[in-house]
């Protein structure tokens, strides 16, 4: 058991004891999720005018950057109880689709990246701009049908540092529609491999030969 224990901890694994910690700072890596904003408004337009009101056109958008367990279901969540400064709020609002998400992704997620406020949205940021989205799906005025490889060789073509096994789909409607992309990254910000738990579970939601990206509005 020792030995077993002392190998988790030389490869940087984290523990089961430690997957429900929400401590802040522990955790073993970034999911970066980019909604896709056609399928988030047909379901939720009418609630949310600031990012579906007609006319504004929005393709894929930054959800949130999520520190992650590598191993297991959970992920940390609402690790402390730091507030979100004014200034920062403002400086940082128009990152998101909707003036209101900054404060829900930094109380949940932010929190437990072990970062000052700055430093979190900073490397929000610094990721989002860093991800060149494809042409082809950027704002496409009709939907667009494509299969899960299709889609990910296009990411991984755009932005060489990616690597396949580091750019993950999900589905809704049964696998018919894309909802969001996640794309992994290390703790220092540079692309790596998602976990295999993480793999499963986009094998599961997005479980169809192809799904639809719907036009943008």
């Amino acid at each position: 058991m020792r030995r077993l224990l002392a190998l988790l901890l030389a490869l940087g694994a984290a523990l089961p004891a430690a997957a429900n910690s929400n401590r802040p700072g522990d955790f073993s890596y970034y999911i970066l999720s980019l909604s896709w904003s056609p399928d988030y408004c047909a379901s939720r337009g009418e609630r949310e005018p600031a990012q579906c009101a007609p006319g504004k056109q929005l393709g894929f958008v930054l959800h949130g950057l999520w520190p992650q367990y590598e191993y297991g279901s959970t992920f940390p969540a609402n690790c402390s109880n730091e507030r979100l400064p004014d200034a920062l709020r403002k400086r940082y609002a128009g990152m998101y689709p909707s003036p209101k998400l900054i404060g829900h992704e930094w109380e949940k997620h932010g929190t437990c990246s072990g970062l000052a406020p700055e430093d979190y949205l900073a490397l929000s940021a610094k990721l989002r701009d860093g991800l060149k989205i494809p042409q082809a799906y950027q704002r496409p005025a009709k939907p667009v049908r494509v299969d899960k490889q299709e889609l990910v060789q296009a990411f991984v073509a755009a932005n060489p540092a990616l690597k396949p096994g580091s750019v993950l789909p999900y589905c809704s409607g049964s696998g018919r529609f894309l909802r969001e992309l996640r794309i992994c990254y290390a703790r220092d910000g540079n692309p790596r491999s998602c976990s295999s738990p993480e793999v499963r579970r986009s094998r599961k939601s997005c479980g169809q030969e192809s799904f639809l990206l719907q036009s943008v509005r």
